[in-house]
């Protein structure tokens, strides 16, 4: 509920001027089938809020049951606080009319499209799914429309921009009822395009139900949030919702599935969509194919060979991982109508995304490199492209998070194990769990082998600054952007790559 409340102010105050209001028997007509206790006023509906603390008056309060809270035990307090309605599912007590449903969640979806008038409906809406690269791959489609001088919007894991106006997030995809207000205000500020990244949770809880997607693109699918989805086939069902839920009609509107070749998941995702498919590529036949790669320390260049046209493609960003993302990129921009000389123009002048292969510069002899690398695919491919630059040693820092998917932690410890030849265990951000007890399930999956375990994650980091020698590259891998890590309900401030340049520091000072 705090990150809710962080996430509804900031955007609160600049979206005064685009909020709604509406009669109650309009809210009532989008819900079809509910049960309704109270007087038959047609009252007035000046907001939509499910978090009491922010209801004023005029608000519809929603009550949401949560992982930690049950919003219907805050009836009381959002009466306190002028709501003049409240939905729910379970019975309440109020002197103010209730709507009852039997899913107040999908209610809630339906009564912020009415509310937001359908937003999406008025914009171009392009989603990005997949485990890695969602990311680096919506801002590569940011930047490219952007530089077409069309007005756009981004919704992701690092920050949310409505133009050039940038937001602070909490979740890589809201829940719906901030996401409509969301594109609602990107309706009143004119953007024309809104890229936004979907998560496997968002799909699964319906927090895109609504959303008019245009065009939906696919990254890759391998293990990650299993303590939620239990199974990968779970897992892989709900990536696959965002294709199925373009629609199964062909209408003025063109709707593409943009889907990797590579990935045998592509498939499946390919039956379950009406809509057009494009595909990428490096290993097997594509629409999108990327030949002729080269890679060094200072980036990468390939040739791109398209239906639109063929290219050659220079990036600042290295990596196999990253010829993946941009070919993403590429095969969205083009189904969306962009030259593809615009696009390989845009693509060239990006120097990368926050805490993705991230390098702390500070002229050092050796390199330091922090990657938000959380699980053993991702893992994999930033220690395999280090490998590709590094002169001297590769040394990696990496943990696990608690209160997630303890099956991968053994297979992250076996994946540092193998491609690094300095490994050092650590704190990522334990949560509720025991730090120490998280190092072991990783330690059991590399018994016999040579690594180091320091729990502290600030103390694993300046060992690794302190053992590294020219030529040897660090990656700080796990936490990425993040500038916080959490231990226990604590929330403290934690950057990697702050601590990575205070070592830095400290071990240049000491050899003065």
């Amino acid at each position: 509920m705090f990150f809710l409340q962080q996430n509804y102010n900031g955007i609160r105050e600049t979206y005064e001027e685009g909020l709604s209001e509406m009669k109650l028997k309009q809210l009532l007509n989008a819900l079809w089938i509910y049960r309704y206790e109270g007087n038959k006023d047609n009252i007035d509906i000046q907001s939509v809020e499910m978090d009491s603390r922010l209801v004023t008056k005029g608000s519809a309060f929603i009550c949401i049951e949560g992982y930690n809270t049950d919003g219907h035990q805050y009836v009381k307090q959002a009466i306190r606080n002028g709501a003049v309605l409240i939905v729910a599912e379970k019975e309440v007590k109020s002197s103010v009319p209730v709507v009852y449903v039997s899913d107040t969640k999908r209610a809630m979806a339906v009564i912020a499209n009415t509310f937001y008038h359908h937003p999406t409906q008025a914009l171009n809406l392009i989603g990005v799914t997949g485990t890695n690269g969602k990311t680096t791959v919506t801002n590569m489609i940011h930047t490219i429309i952007t530089n077409q001088k069309i007005k756009t919007g981004l919704i992701g894991t690092i920050e949310m921009k409505i133009g050039d106006k940038v937001f602070e997030t909490k979740n890589t995809t809201p829940e719906s009822l901030l996401l409509q207000k969301a594109f609602a205000k990107m309706v009143d500020e004119h953007v024309e395009t809104a890229i936004m990244e979907v998560s496997s949770h968002a799909l699964d809880l319906g927090r895109v139900r609504g959303c008019d997607f245009d065009i939906a693109v696919f990254t890759n699918l391998t293990q990650d949030h299993l303590d939620y989805h239990q199974t990968m086939e779970e897992y892989e069902k709900a990536k696959g919702l965002l294709f199925s839920q373009l629609g199964n009609t062909y209408g003025k509107k063109r709707k593409v599935a943009i889907l990797n070749a590579d990935d045998p998941v592509s498939k499946t995702y390919a039956k379950q969509t009406t809509a057009h498919i494009l595909t990428y590529g490096i290993e097997h036949g594509a629409d999108i194919q990327a030949t002729n790669i080269k890679m060094d320390a200072k980036g990468t260049t390939f040739d791109v060979v398209t239906p639109f046209g063929n290219g050659f493609v220079t990036l600042k960003l290295i990596g196999q991982f990253n010829i993946y993302n941009a070919l993403a990129a590429i095969a969205t921009t083009l189904s969306y109508g962009i030259p593809l000389e615009n696009i390989l123009s845009s693509l060239e002048e990006m120097k990368g995304v926050s805490g993705r292969f991230e390098v702390v510069d500070e002229h050092t002899p050796y390199t330091v490199i922090v990657d938000y690398a959380h699980t053993p695919d991702s893992l994999l491919n930033v220690l395999q492209t280090t490998r590709e630059i590094v002169s001297g040693r590769s040394i990696v820092v990496v943990g696990c998070g608690g209160d997630r998917d303890r099956t991968k932690r053994p297979k992250m410890a076996q994946i540092a194990v193998k491609e690094a030849d300095v490994r050092i265990f650590t704190s990522d951000n334990p949560r509720t769990e025991d730090p120490v007890q998280i190092l072991k399930d990783m330690e059991s999956g590399v018994e016999g082998e040579d690594y180091t375990t320091i729990v502290n994650r600030k103390e694993a980091i300046f060992h690794a600054v302190n053992i590294a020698e020219e030529g040897d590259v660090i990656v700080i891998a796990g936490k990425g952007h993040e500038d916080y890590q959490i231990i226990g309900s604590d929330v403290i401030h934690f950057d990697d790559r702050e601590v990575a340049r205070d070592a830095i520091k400290e071990k240049e000072n000491g050899n003065k």
